[in-house]
Formats: structure tokens, C-alpha cells, sequence
């Protein structure tokens, strides 16, 4: 049976494969903001896996340390400890910051302040060694494009890199710098040289810091300006056959303070930091969606009224509406198959370009090919009633 759909795109093949390469570039766009989506979640998850925990301790009534907040004194890493079924525990801090590099270029990094050998130290590098020296020396993420041996500024120190590592980013995609601790409490917590005499002329005349008669009062308040002992986080590890609501409870109970679990990281990160870019993503599909479905049915539209001749002899010849129908569904597919396909290539082209991890997923995917199909089928339907209206009399007219 000679296919018409197959003779009518044939006839006019340059405008059809045209047509669906400028769908396609529209599809590609709408994978690529379900992969940013993807990404997304992704990122969050990684920046959870590549802690290392399985509880998060944190400020009392808090949702730190990723989503909000959270200050904690650097000794109470040494109770939780002492808890029961808690294998290991380290202090941590999260910040993110303008990190200097090579030719004063600026890169946007999360600052991780960690404990060489201790939940937090990033898993695995690519190069180089992991920290082993309590000041000076980082491990960055690839992504900053820092290379071992880079000395690089954070606030008012230099630090070198030995160490590089891959996928260590922060719930943002801001890829990570792991320094030691005492040097992230520095950066994060104390101020800067002005500011702390300023607040030593302050204290000195300041009554109450200043009595006579009470000799070390004055130097002990002023030692406390320049000193911090606060972390973000205290990052837990169970000892085995503990599950991770049996160690958290009693820690919330007697030691006043907010533990999460992995499960409960997870929905603070998915389903409440992101859950706004979740949204204006969601926004941006459906509109996708429609304008997809708007250029569908208008190129089908316009080629349909221009073979209105050729219909009505169809017609007159006793051609049944269900092929003609079937012939236009046909072409409303194909352009949609053609479409889908360079937009699949190109998304896979340009993903890697996006300063923002994208991933796509083969079933995101499989979901766009039907989703496009049902688009180009309804987008037909217009074109379909169209011809369906066509006089065979025009035939001969």
C-alpha cells in the first residue's frame, strides 16, 4: 500500500526536516532543564554521600548545616562521642566564599573545614594526598580548576593544594575546598584585624571587663575575641547494629540538640532547599510543553492547507477519512520523532557546557519521547479537522 504520509513528506522534505530540526532545538531545551532538575538532586545527595555520615548534629531547633545556620562549641564533639552506638565523630564547617586564585582570578567555592581522617575528609582523590598538616594545605574539588601545588587565598592566608578531588560540591554545585579545621574557624568565625582591635578598645573601656583590683579579667575577655571554638556540624558514624534513630534520640534528649538522618538531610535538601528552583523549573516545562505543541500544530496546519486540492481528489476517488486522517497523524508523529531525535543529540551535546551539573536519565528521556508523541498527536487534530471539512467538489472546482 503506497503510503501517503511517506509521498507527501517526501514531496516536501527540506521545510519537514528544517521544521523538526527547529522542534528538535525546543526539545533539547526542555531536557535540559529536566536534567538541571536532575542535577540538582544529585548534587544534594553527593554532598551528603561525600560527608561521609549517617547523623548530622546540630544547633538545637536548627536546620543546619547545609540549609540554615548552625553554631555548635568545638567540645561537644567529645560527648557525642561518648554516646552509645557512635563509632566515630568530628567536627565540621561549611562556608561559602570568593576564593582567590592564580592572576587574583575569583572562584566560588564551599570552604569544608575538616579533620584529616575523620568523617568529612573527602573519600577518594584523583591526585596528590589528603591533608596532613594542621594549617596551610587544601584539597579542592576539579571544578575549581585549581591545579596541585596552586597557592590559593582564603581571607587572609594562603594555602597550597596538594590534593584533587572530583564530584565534591555543595547543594548549590559550588564545588568544594577542604581545609583543616582550626584554619576554617578562623576563616569563617574570627574577624579581621580591625575589627578585633576595635572591639579590644571597646572591652577596655567596658566597666564591667576593666575592674580594678581583678588583675587577668581584661587580658581573659580580650583573648576570647580572637579565638573561635565553634563548628557548623558534628558529622556522626554508627557503630555496627546500631540503627540511626537509636543513637539519635538519646543525643536529641540529654545533649539539647537537632540529629538528623540520612532520610532526614534528604528532605530538607530535596524537598525544601530546592523546592523553589523545583518549581520555576516545573513552570518552564509546561510552557515548553505548550509551545511545542503550538508550532506542531501550526506547521501541520499550514501543510494541510496547502494540499487542500490534493485532499479533495483524494476524496473524490473514495479515499476514506480515516487514511486521510491517519496520513496527517503520520506526518504530526514524524515531525515529532525528528524533533525528539536531535533534541536527545543536542541536550547530550551541550550538557557538559552548563556551569551547573546536568544529568540526564534515560527514563527522563523515555518519558519526553511519549510525552512529545501525545503533544504532536493533539497537535494534529486541528490540522485533521481541517481536511475532514474538504469538499470534493474542490476537486473540480
Amino acid at each position: 500500500m503506497i503510503s501517503l504520509a511517506g509521498r507527501d513528506i517526501a514531496h516536501s522534505a527540506g521545510k519537514f526536516v528544517l521544521t523538526g530540526m527547529g522542534l528538535g532545538l525546543l526539545i533539547g531545551v526542555t531536557l535540559s532543564m529536566a536534567g538541571i532538575y536532575r542535577g540538582m538532586v544529585d548534587d544534594a545527595q553527593a554532598l551528603l554521600g561525600n560527608s561521609g555520615a549517617q547523623l548530622w548534629v546540630v544547633q538545637q531547633d536548627t536546620q543546619g548545616p547545609y540549609a540554615e545556620s548552625s553554631s555548635l562549641k568545638d567540645d561537644v564533639v567529645r560527648s557525642v562521642r561518648g554516646m552509645p552506638g557512635v563509632a566515630q565523630a568530628a567536627n565540621v564547617t561549611y562556608f561559602t566564599m570568593q576564593v582567590q586564585g592564580r592572576d587574583d582570578a575569583d572562584t566560588r567555592a564551599m570552604i569544608v573545614g575538616i579533620e584529616p581522617g575523620q568523617p568529612g575528609e573527602p573519600g577518594y582523590l584523583l591526585a596528590g594526598r589528603q591533608l596532613t598538616r594542621s594549617h596551610y594545605e587544601a584539597v579542592a574539588d576539579v571544578k575549581t580548576g585549581f591545579a596541585l601545588g596552586e597557592r590559593l587565598r582564603i581571607r587572609r592566608h594562603d594555602y597550597t593544594v596538594v590534593g584533587l578531588t572530583r564530584r565534591m560540591v555543595s547543594s548549590g554545585g559550588d564545588p568544594m575546598v577542604f581545609i583543616a579545621l582550626k584554619d576554617a574557624q578562623e576563616a569563617q568565625f574570627l574577624k579581621d584585624n580591625d575589627a578585633i582591635v576595635n572591639d579590644r578598645a571597646r572591652t577596655a573601656a567596658n566597666p564591667a571587663f576593666n575592674r580594678p583590683g581583678v588583675p587577668g579579667l581584661l587580658d581573659a575577655a580580650q583573648a576570647l575575641q580572637t579565638s573561635s571554638h565553634s563548628v557548623n556540624a558534628v558529622l556522626v558514624q554508627l557503630a555496627p547494629g546500631f540503627g540511626a534513630e537509636e543513637v539519635a534520640a538519646p543525643i536529641r534528649r540529654w545533649k539539647h540538640l537537632t540529629v538528623f538522618t540520612r532520610a532526614g538531610m534528604e528532605e530538607i535538601l530535596v524537598a525544601k532547599l530546592i523546592a523553589t528552583s523545583a518549581k520555576q523549573i516545573g513552570m518552564f516545562l509546561v510552557i515548553l510543553s505548550l509551545v511545542s505543541a503550538a508550532i506542531v500544530a501550526f506547521i501541520i496546519y499550514t501543510m494541510t492547507l496547502g494540499k487542500i486540492r490534493e485532499i479533495a481528489v483524494l476524496k473524490l476517488i473514495g479515499t476514506r477519512n480515516r487514511t486521510i486522517a491517519g496520513m496527517i497523524l503520520q506526518q504530526a508523529l514524524g515531525l515529532g520523532l525528528i524533533g525528539f531525535t536531535v533534541g536527545k543529540l543536542a541536550a547530550t551535546l551541550w550538557a557538559p557546557v552548563f556551569p551547573k551539573f546536568v544529568l540526564l536519565l534515560t527514563q527522563d528521556a523515555l518519558a519526553g519521547l511519549a510525552i512529545t508523541m501525545l503533544i504532536c498527536a493533539l497537535a494534529s487534530t486541528l490540522a485533521i479537522r481541517a481536511a475532514l471539512k474538504v469538499d470534493p467538489a474542490q476537486a473540480i472546482g
